[in-house]
């Protein structure tokens, strides 16, 4: 059998093009406002809202919807092969996950659990494509830039505390690998302006770092720094090449930072205020801390925080080689921080009103790319049809037919099972069917705002979900 391969990468190189030129469209984007009709928003179950991304394809079969269990067996058919590993119990009649999730499993009387989250077809499965549409609600290119969804609810909802940012994002490097500027495409507050964009901290661990003057600065000499960027800001030769909003936007992002820099609130950022057993029950892993740090964080009044794996294409979730391998590795690095930031917030009363999502770009499979039958852009191959090597045992190509999103609290029912996949290949949904759009409209209900809340842009509407349309899957509400 040979090595799984990507195909050309020039799917990818005209995706990053039509994006640079939707982000410079997006430059001449005035601000945006609220569009004058009557739309009801809803009663918030949620005030605070955690996403765990699982960056790079988490495998359903792997995780939170086992089917039969094929243990590695040289020359076996690749077609047996559907999980890697066997179910365990969870402490919810009827809902069994799979092996290596066990902290996780003591938890899911806290859960909603949907397996039946469909991705469509993108004309490409590129992790890009598909991370964007996820977070945004819009697939790329758009003529203006889309907003994350934590800008939404910065933007609609503002800060719970006024000297926390409201979009905090914990552990993604947005430079140093190939998909960098994918990356960067949606991680931003798009047509918002920048002051409602998020705090990024790639190493949580440092973290403090980012609410401090530089080294070597002391505080007199920050404001000074502030001042004359002000300053500069006003009185730059381009001004004209930058619009009021633009520059009012920047102005107020860093006004935000030095009220921050100010406050007895950038303490939530120091990790090392914990104890070492703390820190020790969330692993010493950068997921782990990231999760510690979340929720040190809506402690102290974040309004939207994620939390990543990270994503790079070939590591961690991204399960090209390696597969059953990677996630043994990967369900050690996601079991304990999950569990202990649910218990946590349980303990602290925080749970009730934080709705924490678990989720991924789509899923895998060991055999289907997509769907059946899909006209998507293949993005991963197999060479023969047995298992040869270990480094060939798992599920490696991208599946878009029935995707895993885990929810706690926020207001939602509590050891319930949504949905359903088929028990045989293909893994598709064939109960209760969840799109992206459906799925945002259910996080944006849950924290009080209406899947049909849109701003005018370049004279039309842009809606918090496609053209406004998503509904909120009432059934998952307690």
């Amino acid at each position: 059998m040979n090595a799984l391969s990507l195909d050309p990468a020039q799917p990818r190189r005209d995706f990053l093009k039509k994006l640079a030129a939707a982000g410079a469209a997006a430059l001449l984007t005035p601000g945006a406002r609220l569009r004058a009709e009557a739309v009801v928003q809803p009663k918030a179950t949620a005030d605070a809202c955690i996403i765990l991304w699982m960056g790079g394809g988490m495998a359903a079969p792997e995780t939170f919807d086992p089917k039969r269990y094929q243990p590695y067996e040289k020359g076996a058919p690749m077609g047996n092969v559907l999980s890697t590993f066997p179910a365990i119990d969870t402490n919810v009649d009827g809902i069994r996950i799979c092996q290596g999730l066990e902290h996780i499993a003591q938890v899911m009387d806290r859960a909603t659990l949907i397996r039946s989250c469909v991705q469509p077809d993108l004309g490409s499965i590129l992790h890009s494509r598909h991370q964007y549409h996820w977070h945004t609600g819009y697939v790329p290119p758009q003529t203006v830039a889309a907003p994350h969804i934590g800008a939404w609810m910065a933007k609609v909802l503002g800060p719970r505390n006024p000297v926390m940012p409201a979009f905090i994002n914990i552990g993604q490097h947005l430079e140093g690998h190939g998909e960098s500027e994918e990356l960067k495409a949606f991680t931003t507050a798009g047509f918002f302006g920048s002051e409602y964009g998020p705090m990024n901290l790639p190493v949580p661990e440092e973290a403090a770092q980012s609410v401090r003057p530089p080294r070597g600065m002391d505080a007199g000499r920050f404001e000074n720094r502030s001042a004359l960027f002000k300053k500069l800001l006003d009185q730059h030769p381009q001004r004209g090449a930058v619009s009021d909003f633009q520059r009012e936007s920047m102005l107020r992002s860093l006004e935000n930072a030095h009220r921050l820099l100010s406050s007895k609130e950038r303490a939530a950022f120091d990790l090392s205020l914990e104890s070492p057993e703390v820190r020790e029950s969330y692993t010493a892993g950068k997921f782990g801390q990231g999760c510690l740090l979340a929720r040190r964080l809506v402690e102290n009044g974040a309004r939207f925080v994620e939390v990543t794996t990270e994503y790079v294409p070939f590591l961690h979730w991204d399960t090209h080689a390696n597969g059953h391998e990677t996630v043994e590795r990967l369900h050690q690095e996601i079991d304990r921080p999950i569990a202990q930031l649910v218990r946590d917030l349980e303990a602290r009363g925080l749970l009730d009103r934080t709705l924490i999502v678990l989720a991924s770009e789509f899923s895998r499979d060991a055999m289907i790319e997509g769907v059946p039958n899909s006209t998507a852009t293949d993005q991963a191959g197999v060479a023969g049809d047995r298992l040869e090597s270990p480094q060939h045992y798992g599920l490696h190509r991208h599946f878009t037919g029935g995707t895993n999103v885990v929810m706690f609290g926020g207001g939602m029912k509590r050891g319930h099972l949504y949905g359903e996949t088929a028990a045989e290949r293909p893994l598709v949904a064939i109960k209760n069917p969840v799109s992206i759009s459906d799925l945002h409209a259910t996080i944006f209900t849950a924290m009080g705002i209406s899947p049909r809340t849109a701003f005018d842009i370049e004279g039309r509407p842009f809606y918090a979900t496609l053209d406004g349309k998503g509904e909120a899957v009432r059934d998952l509400f307690a």
